[in-house]
């Protein structure tokens, strides 16, 4: 039996990191797993955000995962060395993928970061962009407002137009700002509202496509590519509310979710992994 790849995320966000999975590696088997229910990670302590990561993986860990995507930049920020030293399979975050990708972009050197509270204070993209590029220009924009809207399915129309208009609007007209990291995996989901409110002058970038190409190559590496001969049935768990991960997956993922199921993650103590 081939091992699957495991994606967490703190919501319905990483479904973009598990979309562009799909598509560059399509006989791979997802189980995804959303913390809905504590959703979202931003506000939350960094040890707290830590313990939650740790939860979901551990859950994943029971199904026999043979690599563990994080796509929630907060939990990438907060846990990814810890993940990485921790387990024996290959981990990967979204950081440093949005980070290559948007300096690949970039003519100016002066990039814009938006993302949760924690994922901004941890500045994480600073430091992957510096070390990559010490000249370049960081501006990161803390946006709180935008993982809520998401969650509860605002994704069109004044309302979400509104919110993004207002959230967005210290980063508005920066002088020379060139590119704009999405620095929350559900922003991509609302691509095109931050692109319309910033202007078709700034490349917006997301990680997914960069973090799929790094799983490709090393599945590729380890010679453990899946050799499934039929299409896999993907694996879809939720910590909330069902039917809203349901109409947000559906619309943002090529295929109806087939397999989508309620979980309830078992508590550890803070000092437990």
């Amino acid at each position: 039996m081939q091992q699957p790849i495991g994606v967490i995320d703190s919501g319905v966000g990483g479904l973009t990191v598990a979309r562009e999975l799909m598509r560059q590696l399509p006989k791979e088997k997802y189980i995804y797993l959303g913390d809905t229910r504590r959703c979202p990670y931003g506000p939350r302590p960094k040890e707290e955000v830590k313990r939650y990561t740790w939860e979901m993986v551990h859950y994943l860990l029971e199904k026999n995962i043979k690599m563990l995507i994080v796509a929630c930049n907060t939990a990438t920020a907060y846990t990814l060395t810890e993940l990485q030293n921790e387990l024996d399979i290959p981990v990967i975050g979204v950081i440093e993928p949005g980070a290559r990708a948007a300096i690949s972009s970039s003519q100016r050197k002066n990039i814009g970061v938006i993302g949760t509270e924690g994922t901004i204070q941890s500045k994480a993209y600073s430091k992957a962009l510096k070390e990559i590029d010490s000249s370049i220009l960081v501006e990161g924009l803390a946006c709180p407002p935008l993982v809520p809207m998401i969650e509860n399915g605002i994704l069109h129309g004044e309302e979400a137009k509104a919110i993004v208009k207002r959230t967005l609007a210290p980063l508005k007209g920066k002088q020379g700002l060139d590119t704009l990291i999405l620095g929350c995996t559900h922003y991509p989901i609302i691509k095109d509202l931050v692109q319309a409110e910033m202007g078709t002058h700034i490349q917006v970038i997301s990680s997914g496509e960069e973090t799929a190409r790094e799983a490709s190559l090393i599945l590729a590496y380890n010679k453990s590519l899946a050799k499934w001969e039929e299409s896999p049935v993907h694996e879809f768990y939720s910590t909330g509310d069902i039917e809203k991960f349901r109409s947000v997956a559906d619309q943002w993922l090529d295929h109806p979710v087939q397999l989508l199921e309620l979980v309830n993650l078992h508590p550890m103590p803070s000092s437990v992994k």
